[in-house]
């Protein structure tokens, strides 16, 4: 959400005044204290490495190799391996815990 000076019509910047903020034009000697809140923060949920790998069937013929799980400590994970950067990058691996009941991803 934008306000414009109602003045000389140029947008209007948020300033910390001493005790409350405020709206000020750079051009005129516009200023106008903010009396209610104007925004709101919202933050977007996050698709889960799952979704992003392709879901259950990208881990049906995947591999196991020894890595501890960051959450339950089992000693065994799932892997994949794509090239998520360019070229010259490394491969990322992809873990996922071979206990049935924990189930969590990771990357390394």
């Amino acid at each position: 959400m934008l306000f414009f000076c109602p003045s000389c019509g140029n947008i209007l910047i948020i300033e910390e005044d001493t005790s409350s903020h405020r709206l000020s034009c750079n051009t005129c000697p516009y200023v106008s204290k903010i009396k209610r809140k104007i925004s709101t923060k919202t933050f977007p949920r996050l698709k889960e490495v799952d979704q992003v790998l392709g879901g259950v069937a990208a881990w049906e013929n995947v591999d196991s190799t020894d890595a501890e799980c960051p959450v339950c400590s089992h000693k065994r994970a799932y892997f994949m391996q794509m090239q998520t950067r360019s070229a010259d990058e490394p491969m990322t691996t992809f873990y996922k815990c071979c206990n049935h009941l924990c189930g969590h991803n990771w990357r390394d």
